[in-house]
């Protein structure tokens, strides 16, 4: 029975993933008016660790093995903590559109598959149509975050294509030199690297956190449901699968995202969103699908 459920966990993981990495959306728009990027960020990744250490005090979790994995755990973390949510966060405060933040991190795949083609990774003819059909359905899914025109900057443009470099390199980093170990140590080592990187920028910062509810609602689900779950899941998919798999499922986050605000705000899902996220579940399926074996 054990096997089982682990296995049922196993197959359910991706989808967990999605769904609550999805829910930023509730965290930047109930925090975001109320605290500068940084500030935020520093704040949430201090919580966090505090919990994970927490967490690992009570279960006696054994911290990664040697100097070198504490250090490609910390670049690790610059990546896809700091560097990641910094710049997305940075882009939209400044007034880059949801919709096209979203759009060039949604890159992050197709840029993920030519790396992986350009080193000598097998990228096959069925996963590169599922990548340009799940890009498709992303822009569909998202165009009506470009109604009424976005405000473009080259301050906003270079944070969200830091924010792609970022996560593209940190999971690319993670797959080659970071050796499984568990994921609330490895969690924490990363967090406390995007802490030091981040917590400069926040001093520099001239506007002050308001505490009221929105802020602390905000932030705690970002402790609790993003980091904890959400990194933690990514860390773990990461680990198991294909990189071009993973990060293909990155292309559903902006749909469910849609779903959630539909089911939360009410915001209008059109049928051109609906086509989008079937185009994107295709699209997905065809670069998660395990090869056919030939016999």
């Amino acid at each position: 029975m054990t096997d089982e459920r682990n296995a049922a966990w196993l197959r359910a993981m991706p989808w967990v993933f999605v769904v609550i990495w999805s829910t930023g959306f509730i965290v930047a728009r109930y925090g975001m008016p109320n605290s500068p990027p940084f500030t935020f960020l520093a704040w949430r990744y201090f919580f966090s660790i505090t919990c994970f250490l927490v967490w690992i005090r009570l279960s006696g979790v054994q911290w990664p093995q040697g100097r070198l994995q504490w250090l490609h755990l910390a670049v690790t973390g610059v990546f896809m903590h700091a560097g990641y949510l910094g710049g997305v966060w940075a882009a939209v405060k400044v007034g880059m559109g949801s919709g096209l933040s979203a759009l060039i991190v949604g890159l992050q795949p197709v840029l993920t598959a030519v790396w992986l083609s350009s080193r000598g990774g097998h990228v096959s003819r069925r996963q590169w149509l599922g990548l340009s059909l799940g890009f498709i359905g992303l822009a569909l899914v998202l165009a009506r975050k470009f109604e009424g025109g976005v405000e473009v900057s080259v301050w906003s443009v270079t944070m969200a294509t830091m924010a792609l470099l970022s996560i593209t390199t940190g999971t690319l980093y993670q797959k080659r030199f970071v050796t499984p170990c568990d994921v609330r140590s490895a969690n924490t080592v990363q967090l406390v690297a995007a802490l030091c990187v981040t917590l400069p920028l926040a001093w520099l910062e001239t506007e002050t956190a308001q505490w009221n509810v929105e802020m602390m609602g905000a932030m705690a689900w970002s402790v609790v449901g993003l980091t904890l779950g959400g990194s933690s899941l990514l860390y773990m998919l990461i680990q198991r699968g294909a990189a071009a798999a993973v990060t293909s499922l990155m292309y559903l986050v902006p749909p469910t995202t849609a779903v959630i605000a539909w089911f939360l705000f009410d915001e209008a899902i059109t049928f051109v969103t609906i086509a989008g996220i079937a185009l994107t579940a295709l699209g997905v399926s065809l670069v998660v699908r395990p090869p056919k074996i030939v016999a």
